[in-house]
């Protein structure tokens, strides 16, 4: 099934990418809880998380802990957050969401954010992800 992540995927949904690799890729939300709000997804669709191979779980959390670091190192916040819900889209993905406070974490409060500001984010998150 195709959903907006595969369309990010192939390249014919623009996205701020922060990080790919063969299997998994890391863009910047569009409607984050807070700057540098980053969703972590396969590049195989899988509807829920849980149902991945036990390998590719491990990998995508390998994945996004590469990207959190990576996160950590270009926003100024107290840690990065994590979350998975899955109803939004129907196909994997984690939240990485930097944070100061339990509220950051709620998805109540959305910011919005210049494309120029989240193209900036981006560039900075891809190049500390390198340097991991």
């Amino acid at each position: 099934m195709e959903t907006v992540f595969s369309k990010i995927i192939k390249g014919t949904l623009p996205s701020f990418k922060v990080a790919e690799t063969k299997d998994f890729l890391a863009f910047l939300d569009i409607n984050p809880n807070s700057i540098g709000h980053t969703l972590c997804i396969p590049k195989k669709v899988e509807d829920k998380l849980f149902d991945l191979s036990e390998t590719n779980y491990i990998k995508l959390m390998t994945f996004s802990r590469k990207v959190a670091l990576a996160i950590e190192k270009t926003i100024d916040c107290d840690r990065v957050g994590l979350s998975v819900i899955g109803l939004e889209v129907a196909h994997v993905h984690i939240h990485l969401i930097p944070i100061n406070s339990m509220s950051d974490m709620t998805f109540a409060n959305k910011l919005k954010v210049e494309n120029s500001k989240m193209e900036i984010i981006s560039r900075q998150i891809a190049q500390n992800f390198k340097k991991i």
